[in-house]
């Protein structure tokens, strides 16, 4: 039985020791410069091997075991032999121990990921050689065509520099064709060709053609969104032109000693009233439903001014539910809805349940932290807007822009 397990034993060591070896030589051989010394090497050391251990090794157990001189000999072959593997591995293996602690200071014999370099273009855009600087940038893009920002320096020096922006918007749709960039990246370059479109030729279709590219390339993301809002600022292209075609005006002679009247009211520009403020904003979301920032303004004027909380409530709770909304603009939002409910003194219930919608929806925000500062304190905030007295709400079935929009 003592055998039997003696045997198993020494098997499994062997195993153990034949892998271990078979894996340190495979990684020698990977990491080697000089792979054919490499072979040389464990072909001579696996040949003396067998010769110690398959030869030499069992006859000095004998000599030893008969009381044999030649167990002397013997022990003089397996020394020569460890002086031989000495000779073949020492080098070696100071040479990588040592390799691995100089890596720590010249950063070992990794090889340099090769990148482009754009300084030459660089300096030559700098001189104003714009022919050149481009001749550059396409000789790197050969090298590395999917390389973002030789291609958006291409673009940029074709609209801004040689004013051809059909080129650039050709480079732009090609880097946003290629597989792998980043949505962000993607984002990028074609906002960058919408602005190009606004300031350089004023082409207000052109730019939204290019923002309509972003929610068709990339649905359903913040970049997206991003990109309807900006759709629904955009200047008409009459605006656009008339910043550029600035036609000499003569003025006529103003009023005299205005500084001096004691009402000068009637001078001033007049401001739009709320009506025509809700019911621009209601005509604008109509055209341009993911317009966040006319929405927000539509529910803020629907609670100051109106008093209708409810419609306020409406207006922001569309907001929050809009998708891919980043949480800091969410949380903005609710605390926006908090705010107005203790303006317009609804019950203390309501903003409470309003913040902790951000503490149940954000629980590991950085936010929720002052959402529960804001909480404990809620009541003083209730007494700081408290009125004298209740504010007369008038009749505004009336006016325009009260119902709901989406």
């Amino acid at each position: 039985m003592d055998r039997t397990y003696d045997i198993i034993r020494g098997t499994l060591i062997l195993i153990v020791c034949v892998f271990g070896l078979g894996w340190f030589a495979w990684w020698r051989f990977r990491e080697s410069t000089n792979r054919g010394a490499m072979v040389v090497r464990w072909l001579v050391t696996g040949g003396l091997l067998f010769y110690l251990f398959a030869y030499t090794g069992p006859k000095i157990v004998a000599n030893m075991a008969s009381g044999s001189t030649d167990a002397v000999f013997g022990f003089l072959t397996v020394v020569v032999g460890g002086l031989i593997l000495a000779i073949i591995w020492v080098p070696e293996i100071v040479g990588s121990i040592g390799q691995k602690f100089g890596s720590l200071f010249d950063g070992g014999s990794t090889p340099v990921e090769p990148k482009p370099f754009y300084s030459i273009a660089l300096a030559l855009k700098n001189q104003g050689n714009y022919a050149r600087s481009l001749a550059e940038v396409r000789t790197q893009l050969e090298r590395f065509p999917m390389d973002m920002e030789g291609q958006m320096m291409m673009a940029t020096l074709q609209a801004e520099n040689l004013d051809d922006l059909p080129g650039a918007q050709l480079t732009i749709t090609h880097f946003c064709d290629q597989p792998g960039h980043a949505p962000a990246n993607v984002a990028y370059a074609l906002n960058l060709l919408a602005d190009w479109h606004l300031k350089i030729t004023r082409d207000r279709e052109s730019a939204q053609a290019a923002l309509q590219d972003i929610i068709h390339r990339l649905p359903d993301t913040e970049m997206a969104l991003q990109a309807a809002q900006r759709i629904g600022r955009l200047a008409d292209t009459e605006s656009l032109l008339a910043g550029a075609d600035r036609r000499q005006i003569v003025l006529k002679k103003g009023i005299e000693n205005l500084g001096l009247r004691m009402d000068s009211s009637r001078f001033q520009k007049p401001e739009s009233t709320p009506q025509q403020l809700a019911a621009e904003y209601v005509r604008h979301l109509a055209d341009h439903p993911l317009d966040t920032l006319v929405r927000e303004q539509l529910a803020v004027l629907y609670a100051q001014h109106y008093h209708r909380l409810d419609l306020a409530v409406d207006q922001l709770d569309q907001l929050i539910q809009m998708p891919n909304q980043p949480v800091k603009q969410v949380v903005h939002w609710l605390n926006l809805l908090a705010d107005l409910q203790i303006q317009e003194r609804a019950p203390i219930e309501n903003a409470q349940a309003t913040l902790q919608r951000i503490i149940d929806q954000y629980p590991d925000a950085a936010t929720t932290f002052n959402t529960r500062r804001r909480l404990d304190t809620l009541k003083l905030e209730y007494r700081a807007n408290e009125k004298s007295a209740d504010v007369q709400l008038g009749t505004y079935e009336q006016n325009i822009g009260l119902k709901r929009h989406t």
